[in-house]
C-alpha cells in the first residue's frame, strides 16, 4: 500500500517528464496525504505525443459513480487484479498516468512503537508512480479528475516494511505507460515489476509524519536514533 508520499523536488518537473508548463504554481510537499489534490503527468490527446501536468484528487471516483459520497475511493490499485475489477479494466487501457514522486512513507510495527520510515532513490531523484485516473462531474457541475496509484510486490527495500509496493516506472518505461494502445498481459507484468532494490534505501523520520496536516522538510529528515535499527536489505544486513 501507499498511503502518504513526497514531491519534493519541483524545478525541472515539466522537463523531467518532457510536459507542457502547467497553468498553476509548483510547491514541494512532504506529506501527500489522500484526498488531497496533487500534480499527475497524462498524455494532452490520446492521439498526441504531448504530456500536459494536471491536479487531481487522490482517491478514484469513477465518472460512472452517481454519488460519489457513497462511493468507495480507492487510493491503490492492485497490479495483479487490475484487469479484474470493473472500476479498473477499462481506465487500465484508456486512462492511464504518472504520479511524480521523490519518495513515500511506510510504517513498521517495532518492539517501541509504530516508526515511520521514509522510502526514496538512493540518489534522492525524482521518479514516477504508475496511476489510473478519471473524471466525474460534481452536482454543482465541476469537472473534478481522480486518481489511484498501483502497487505490486514489494522488494527487498521495502518489505520490511509492508507487503505491497508502489509501482514505480523505470524511466524508459514512462513514455509506454502513457501511450495510447492495450497493454497485454506480458506489456502489464514487464512495466509494473517491482522496482529493483539496488536503485532504492529506507530510513526511519519522525512521528510528525503521522499528521496528515504535518509538513516541511524536517518531515524526511532521518532520525539517528532510529535509522540504526533499521535494516537496509540491499546492504545485506
Amino acid at each position: 500500500m501507499c498511503g502518504r508520499f513526497t514531491i519534493s523536488v519541483v524545478i525541472g518537473l515539466s522537463e523531467r517528464f518532457q510536459a507542457r508548463n502547467p497553468s498553476f504554481e509548483l510547491i514541494p510537499r512532504y506529506n501527500i496525504a489522500p484526498s488531497q489534490d496533487v500534480p499527475v503527468v497524462v498524455r494532452a490527446h490520446p492521439d498526441d505525443a504531448v504530456h500536459e501536468i494536471r491536479m487531481m484528487r487522490w482517491g478514484l471516483v469513477p465518472s460512472w459513480v452517481k454519488d460519489p459520497s457513497r462511493s468507495p475511493k480507492p487510493i491503490n490499485a492492485r497490479a495483479d487484479t487490475l484487469n479484474e475489477k470493473p472500476m479498473f479494466r477499462d481506465l487500465l487501457q484508456t486512462k492511464r498516468c504518472l504520479i511524480p514522486a521523490t519518495g513515500f512513507y511506510e510504517w513498521k510495527k517495532e518492539v517501541w512503537g509504530r516508526t515511520p520510515y521514509y522510502i526514496r532513490m538512493r540518489d534522492n531523484s525524482l521518479f514516477a508512480f504508475a496511476g489510473l485516473f478519471d473524471t466525474y462531474r460534481a452536482p454543482d457541475s465541476e469537472e473534478i479528475s481522480t486518481f489511484s496509484i498501483i502497487t505490486t510486490e514489494p522488494n527487498a527495500v521495502v518489505s520490511p516494511y509492508h507487503d505491497r509496493l508502489p509501482a514505480i516506472l523505470k524511466g524508459e518505461d514512462e513514455e509506454r505507460w502513457l501511450g495510447s494502445g492495450v497493454l497485454c498481459r506480458d506489456e502489464l507484468s514487464a512495466l509494473l515489476h517491482p522496482y529493483p532494490a539496488s536503485g532504492m534505501e529506507a530510513y526511519a523520520v519522525g512521528k510528525k509524519v503521522n499528521n496528515p496536516d504535518a509538513e516541511g522538510e524536517d518531515l524526511i529528515q532521518p532520525v539517528p536514533s532510529l535509522t540504526n535499527h533499521s535494516w537496509d536489505r540491499t546492504q545485506g544486513g
